[in-house]
């Protein structure tokens, strides 16, 4: 993968939950990361490592590319909603305000669990969807 770091020009850091039952730790990574080869996640609390295997660092490459992709999109967005349909009609909510109220969760297979990635990204800008 090319340097997608410096294409989002901003951080996006995913984390999950670590997996001993003992610790509650909660693993911590910049997505942009997941491309070096030598990348391990580790957890602060218990200090336990992770490695990803190539299939789950490509899930996570390619989450990033989508989150490159939305921002190169933002203009666009900020012109877009998504309609909901109620007993009264329609209602408008525009698209940039799902973006930044919303939790972003991506849930993939990571050995032989269901992992859950929460996804948080830094604004572009103060501006950003307004």
């Amino acid at each position: 993968m090319k340097n997608n770091a410096n294409e989002l020009g901003a951080k996006a850091q995913i984390d999950f939950h670590c997996f001993d039952p003992e610790c509650d730790g909660i693993v911590k990574f910049n997505l942009a990361d997941v491309a070096r080869d030598d990348f391990q996640a580790v957890c602060p609390k218990c200090h336990h490592s992770y490695a990803l295997d190539a299939r789950l660092r490509d899930k996570l490459s390619r989450m990033l590319e989508l989150v490159i992709a939305i921002r190169r999109a933002e203009d666009i967005l900020g012109d877009s909603n998504v309609s909901v349909n109620v007993a009264g009609g329609e209602v408008k909510i525009p698209y940039a305000l799902l973006l930044t109220r919303l939790n972003t969760l991506i849930t993939l297979e990571a050995g032989d669990r269901k992992v859950d990635f929460h996804l948080w990204i830094e604004p572009s800008s103060p501006d950003t969807f307004r």
